[in-house]
């Protein structure tokens, strides 16, 4: 079992360090050729903490920085709207233009058959990739206001060279006080490939990793950022043998014996709008495999892994049992990729609902 705090002694069940963004969304579109575009809040971590908030009730918050300007105050909106605390947001002087700071946008278009879905992330100069160490008093967070969980994740740490030390930062604090620790590796070639690809990468990574305890992250991620390259472990058309991340996991965790539990999803990609998709969890020597949905038909694939995500740390902060955990987050997740945008849509009724076998009849 997890060594949780108690809902008592903390101010927070949980909180997320990241970056969030306007996402632009062309609906049935293209970006390339939209006229108009619906408007969304995302972000890695911070989907995390919306999706423990709205759909199974937590009290959560967020940290990051936006620039102090009518961009910033929309997607402050936004946070709001989804009922995370904003009391951890750093607002940055506003230059006039963005020369110095400004908010990130991600123009993302969901995919369909065999297009699949493709974002143009435009975040340069952001105001949380300029966040540092010293900027957030972890001891007033960890300490004394007190935190149960914990998370952030790659893209956060992908930002800039500042944002990855204040990741570290971050985890050692939390950790220290006794707040559980998940970093969901989430690699983005994009993001890396201008500051040091692969092999930074890998640098970065693999330093945060050894103050985790709770490591989320699909094959790619594993591969990419840890290094642990398995023979057979792919994303491809003819399936996913779950037995070639039951070895890369035990890899993971021989090289770091910090991590108390390790999860990843199982994508089998058929088509945009057609995955297999289920997880696969690692805790206290065993290994627990959620139910399966094959064949989902899927709206909006972003997000997705975040909902697994927060689903997964539900289920050990309500149950304690990994096995319970990962079936609440493969359940989590398959619901938030049947609605549009980043952050889930699905109440924990219906997560409870697909946990325990139901179907998609009409419910009246």
């Amino acid at each position: 079992m997890l060594e949780i705090k108690t809902s008592e002694n903390c101010a927070f069940d949980q909180v997320s360090l990241g970056e969030i963004m306007l996402r632009l969304d062309p609906g049935d579109g293209r970006v390339r050729t939209a006229r108009q575009f619906t408007v969304w809040e995302g972000g890695g971590e911070y989907n995390v903490a919306r999706g423990l908030r709205r759909c199974f009730g937590l009290r959560t918050a967020v940290v990051t920085a936006f620039a102090d300007n009518d961009v910033g105050r929309l997607l402050e909106d936004f946070i709001l709207q989804g009922g995370v605390d904003t009391r951890f947001i750093q607002w940055r002087a506003f230059d006039g233009i963005g020369r110095e700071t400004r908010n990130g946008l991600n123009f993302t278009e969901r995919g369909f058959g065999v297009r699949g879905a493709k974002g143009t992330p435009d975040r340069g100069l952001t105001a949380a990739s300029q966040m540092k160490p010293g900027d957030v008093d972890w001891e007033d967070l960890f300490g004394r206001q007190g935190v149960r969980w914990f998370h952030t994740g790659g893209i956060f740490a992908a930002l800039s060279e500042s944002a990855a030390e204040l990741t570290l930062e971050a985890c050692r604090a939390a950790r220290k006080n006794g707040t559980i620790v998940s970093y969901d590796l989430n690699y983005r070639p994009s993001l890396w490939k201008s500051i040091g690809g692969l092999d930074k990468a890998r640098e970065v990574n693999r330093e945060i990793a050894r103050h985790v305890d709770v490591m989320i992250g699909n094959e790619e991620d594993f591969t990419a950022s840890l290094g642990f390259e398995v023979e057979g472990v792919t994303e491809h058309v003819t399936g996913i043998d779950p037995a070639n991340f039951q070895r890369m996991i035990e890899r993971a965790v021989a090289e770091y014996p910090n991590f108390k539990a390790v999860a990843t999803t199982l994508r089998d990609v058929h088509s945009a709008t057609v995955n297999d998709w289920s997880a696969i969890a690692w805790h206290e020597g065993q290994f627990h495999q959620s139910k399966a949905y094959p064949k989902l038909e899927i709206y909006d694939r972003v997000g997705g892994g975040d909902s697994f995500a927060s689903g997964l740390i539900y289920g050990f902060m309500k149950f304690n049992d990994a096995a319970v955990a990962v079936d609440y987050g493969a359940a989590h997740g398959a619901l938030a990729m049947t609605t549009p945008g980043d952050t889930t849509m699905a109440s924990l009724a219906e997560v409870e609902k697909l946990v325990g076998g139901g179907s998609a009849r009409v419910d009246r």
